[in-house]
């Protein structure tokens, strides 16, 4: 099994490392990581943007827009719904193994 090493470091300077298993039939793990930072920065931005936002609508809304994205593959809809299951099973298997560490202040000073 091939695994994406990741590393993210949040606004407030919490350092988060992880090992995700890649699906299978991944096709580039270059590309899987790209998008990955592109939709965590976004996220970021539009939370500081909208403000106040519970994490609870967040993960809500990352849900819907995943059964989106899914719904839009030109597939047959039980396997599509499957692999979207699978691989959001896959990346929260590696949560009880993350590292996380503080990194000091981020920001100007």
């Amino acid at each position: 099994m091939e695994y994406l090493p990741y590393r993210y470091t949040s606004g407030s300077g919490e350092q988060l490392t992880f090992e995700f298993a890649l699906h299978p039939e991944t096709d580039s793990a270059v590309r899987v990581q790209q998008l990955l930072d592109r939709v965590l920065t976004t996220v970021d931005h539009e939370v500081a943007v909208l403000g106040d936002t519970c994490n609870g609508d967040l993960l809500q809304a990352l849900a819907m827009a995943l059964a989106v994205r899914t719904e839009m593959i030109p597939a047959d809809g039980e396997m599509t719904r499957g692999l979207a299951r699978d691989v959001v099973e896959r990346a929260l298997r590696a949560l009880p193994e993350a590292r996380h560490e503080m990194t000091g202040p981020v920001g100007h000073a």
